[in-house]
């Protein structure tokens, strides 16, 4: 989201020319990936970390343009909403501990980012979607100061062409219309890079898809919206629904959804992935950039338009270091610490790792469409999930219930994470406060639920989310990790 363009109105012509560019990138594409020795280099982890601006009574506080520019981190970029802010931060190699150093970084710039809200009464909170929010805290009021976003919300309602309508079930169900994507804002994410191999870049993905719903069912952090209990990922319907674009009809087609799960198994590799978002997403932001020189092409159309097209699981080319591929991880919510989202990414990566040397025989036993059904089902319930899962030796399908799934899949895990390099202290650390959390059947988000069940002994109240925000970051400041939290 954070790419900064330089203009916003566009006519026909840059259309055609963009369009044209995108065709020019995906054969430069093709061409690096047929070099064998193109993104060789070891596994390495990065993460954007988004966060959320409150005051003192715990209210979005729209500060976020001063805030970045008192920081002067180059490291911190603003968000869509005045009362976002999101690191980018420092990648590693897996082997040389990069999930312990991601942690550590996320401690350090929290730390330094309180500091510089202070100074405006306010406090920083990483949570999935904050407790309590208002109505009155989106539309165009709340959007912040920048190119970008002020186009691709005029482009999105252009091709919306009525309001976006929100309509999410749970305890309390929440439907509702917006005139504009500014709901978009309510979800922050804690969005992992993880650089793969172009050669086994297929298999890498196919597990991380499978993986996903484990680990998202382990992470969930935002079980309420507007004082409506609603999924224990209430994010991953909210955003989609909070930019979807097309006009449905039940008696005919629309354009495929920009945020979704993806459409198939990966066949064939990397660049089908990267086609296929140009052949089915018409471009949004169509911004030419410079060609220059380089040791390998940037692709700047490309990038630009994968980065309005919405997947879960998202593939990414990047120009640095000589060029190279990576998947980004967005399903996981921010918070509630910083142990816990590095444990929710050390858990995905390394079941995707265990996963990958048996993925081509486990395919056949599950059809996409059911991959993805897990995706939402793991969203809504959390821990209570079942799940269909795929084995090699099966003679029809069944569920299972996810908690006996991921006690199965931790060894596998720790398979995985083993497989990259990764530190053996790291394994047993991060796997440890998965294995806590699942003994304990505590997430941010039946943590939230049971602490407002015990303020108010039913559905969340204004004061009650606001109490419970309060115990939420008193013990989100100590990184002590969820599954030990009291209620």
């Amino acid at each position: 989201m954070g790419i900064e363009i330089d203009r916003t109105a566009f006519g026909p012509e840059d259309f055609r020319a963009f369009e044209a560019r995108l065709e020019a990138n995906l054969a430069d594409l093709e061409a690096l990936l047929a070099d064998p020795a193109f993104g060789a280099g070891p596994a390495t982890l990065g993460a954007e970390l988004e966060l959320y601006l409150v005051d003192g009574d715990g209210n979005p506080l729209h500060v976020n343009q001063e805030l970045h520019a008192a920081a002067a981190d180059p490291r911190l970029t603003l968000e869509l909403n005045r009362y976002n802010l999101e690191y980018n931060l420092t990648p590693g190699p897996v082997a040389g501990g990069a999930f312990s150093a991601t942690e550590r970084e996320i401690l350090g710039c929290l730390r330094d980012l309180q500091g510089h809200a202070a100074t405006h009464g306010g406090k920083v909170v990483a949570i999935g979607i904050l407790p309590t929010l208002r109505e009155v805290d989106f539309g165009p009021g709340s959007i912040t100061d920048r190119r970008r976003y002020h186009a691709l919300v005029a482009q999105l309602i252009e091709r919306r062409g009525s309001n976006f309508r929100i309509d999410i079930n749970g305890r309390n169900p929440l439907q509702l219309d917006m005139a504009d994507i500014t709901l978009e804002g309510a979800n922050t994410s804690f969005q992992v890079h993880y650089r793969v191999a172009p050669a086994v870049y297929a298999d890498s993905y196919n597990a991380l898809q499978l993986a996903t719903p484990l680990a998202l069912a382990l992470a969930g952090n935002s079980p309420t919206l507007f004082g409506h209990a609603l999924w224990r990922e209430t994010r991953i319907p909210l955003f989609k629904q909070s930019i979807d674009c097309r006009q449905r009809d039940r008696y005919s087609w629309s354009e495929p959804a920009r945020v979704n799960f993806g459409r198939g198994w990966v066949r064939h590799g990397a660049h089908e992935l990267f086609a296929e978002q140009v052949r089915l997403y018409p471009p949004l932001l169509p911004l030419c950039g410079q060609r220059e020189p380089g040791a390998a092409p940037s692709l700047d159309e490309l990038r630009l338009h994968l980065s309005t097209v919405w997947l879960w699981n998202r593939p990414v080319y990047d120009p640095v270091d000589g060029g190279h591929l990576r998947i980004e991880l967005r399903s996981l919510p921010a918070g509630p610490t910083a142990v816990d989202m590095v444990a929710n990414a050390a858990f995905l990566v390394g079941l995707a790792e265990g996963l990958r040397p048996r993925i081509n025989r486990l395919l056949p036993a599950l059809p996409f469409h059911i991959a993805e059904y897990n995706f939402y089902r793991a969203a809504q319930h959390g821990l209570e999930a079942k799940l269909v899962w795929p084995r090699e030796q099966q003679h029809g399908l069944a569920e299972t219930p996810v908690t006996e799934l991921l006690e199965a899949c931790l060894p596998l895990a720790a398979e995985g994470l083993a497989a990259i390099g990764t530190p053996a202290e790291e394994i047993s650390h991060y796997l440890g406060v998965i294995g806590a959390r699942l003994a304990s059947r505590q997430t941010g988000a039946t943590w939230q639920l049971d602490t407002l069940h015990g303020l108010d002994g039913g559905l969340p109240t204004p004061d009650a989310l606001h109490e419970m925000l309060k115990r939420f970051m008193a013990l989100a400041d100590s990184n002590r990790p969820v599954a030990e939290w009291p209620l």
